[in-house]
């Protein structure tokens, strides 16, 4: 089970630090948007180009950050039904719904799409549109996005069923969003008021 945690702990980190440069695209996008935006009010003129590598950054930021929204539990779930439910009864279903929904979907997600994309990259094909893109970067960004998905799902997998063994933390505990940094800083400013606190002369 070790090794497993082990896994999931790689895995994590992996999401997080997609995730963490998933959003220099939506930066890169809103950048675009907004050149394009001007450079067609002056000199009226534009390019589908740049309208389209608009949506193929957003493409690759919704989907490569899909993990790293199911690492952080921000994905969608009934929490007015499942908070009703004991502890067991709520990591049992989310055992079932990796097992049984998330994963299948993962693969067929990825069973139909890679023919898709080797076919484009192999084709060359590009937009229709005129002064469009090639095609294959922004179709790529399916099945990577899927993986990390599915190894995320896995890895939520194997923190529910170490808890379930007593060999793990609760996986449905609070998320913070301070770094291991943050959380030292703050213990020891916390003593140092401890300190300061007992150090004063009693009056």
């Amino acid at each position: 089970m070790q090794g497993l945690l082990k896994l999931s702990r790689a895995i994590d980190w992996l999401n997080a630090q997609v995730g963490k440069y998933a959003i220099w695209l939506i930066l890169a996008a809103t950048v675009i948007s907004a050149l394009n935006a001007i450079v067609r009010k002056v000199f009226n003129t534009s390019s589908n180009a740049f309208l389209e590598v608009q949506w193929y950054l957003f493409a690759w930021s919704f989907l490569v950050a899909a993990g790293l929204t199911l690492l952080q539990r921000e994905h969608v779930r009934i929490d007015v039904l499942n908070s009703r439910l004991s502890k067991r009864t709520q990591v049992w279903i989310d055992i079932v719904g990796f097992t049984l929904f998330l994963t299948p979907l993962c693969v067929t997600v990825l069973w139909l799409s890679m023919p898709v994309v080797i076919q484009m990259y192999q084709s060359g094909e590009m937009s229709g549109n005129s002064g469009g893109l090639i095609r294959w970067p922004v179709w790529v960004a399916l099945p990577v996005g899927f993986v990390l998905l599915m190894l995320q799902g896995w890895s939520e997998l194997i923190k529910r069923i170490a808890f379930l063994r007593g060999e793990g933390p609760d996986p449905m505990g609070r998320l913070t969003d301070k770094t291991a940094e943050d959380e030292l800083i703050e213990a020891l400013r916390r003593q140092a008021e401890a300190d300061a606190a007992a150090a004063k002369p009693q009056h």
